[in-house]
C-alpha cells in the first residue's frame, strides 16, 4: 500500500490531537486553585452559578459567551464570533492579557504575568476536584 503526503499529514495531525497539551501536563490544580482565589470574586469554577462574571464551571472547550443568563459585554459577543471555543489556547492567551484580546471587555482582572500560573490555573479549570 502506497501512502501518500496528504494521508501521512492527516495522520499526523489526528496523532497530535489526542496529545494532551502542556498547559495540562504541566499544571497543577493545588496551586491553580490558590491561584483562582484571585478570579473568586468574580467567578465560580465548581458551579454553574454566576457572580459579577459568568461562571467557569467546565469553561474549556465550552463555546465563548454562551451562558444564556449572563449578560455578556458587546466586545466579548463580538470575540465570540472569531473565536467561537475557549480552548486551551484561547484561555492562555486571554489570561496573559484580557483588556488585550477583548477590547472593550467588562473584565477588569489586569492578567497574569507567568506561564506557570496559567498552567496552573488551567488544570484548576479542567478539574477543581485535582485541587482537593
Amino acid at each position: 500500500m502506497r501512502i501518500s503526503f496528504s494521508m501521512l499529514f492527516g495522520l499526523a495531525v489526528v496523532a497530535g490531537l489526542s496529545v494532551p497539551t502542556a498547559a495540562f501536563a504541566d499544571g497543577d490544580a493545588a496551586k491553580g486553585a490558590k491561584i483562582f482565589k484571585k478570579c473568586a470574586a468574580c467567578h465560580t469554577a465548581t458551579e454553574a452559578k454566576n457572580k459579577i462574571g459568568p461562571h467557569l464551571d467546565n469553561v474549556i472547550d465550552r463555546p465563548i459567551a454562551s451562558i444564556e443568563d449572563f449578560k455578556y459585554s458587546k466586545a466579548m459577543i463580538e470575540h465570540a464570533e472569531e473565536t467561537p471555543t475557549w480552548t486551551v489556547e484561547a484561555l492562555t492567551e486571554f489570561l496573559h492579557k484580557p483588556t488585550k484580546v477583548v477590547k472593550g471587555t467588562k473584565m477588569s482582572f489586569a492578567g497574569l504575568k507567568k506561564d506557570k500560573d496559567i498552567e496552573d490555573i488551567l488544570a484548576y479549570l479542567k478539574d477543581p476536584s485535582a485541587a482537593e
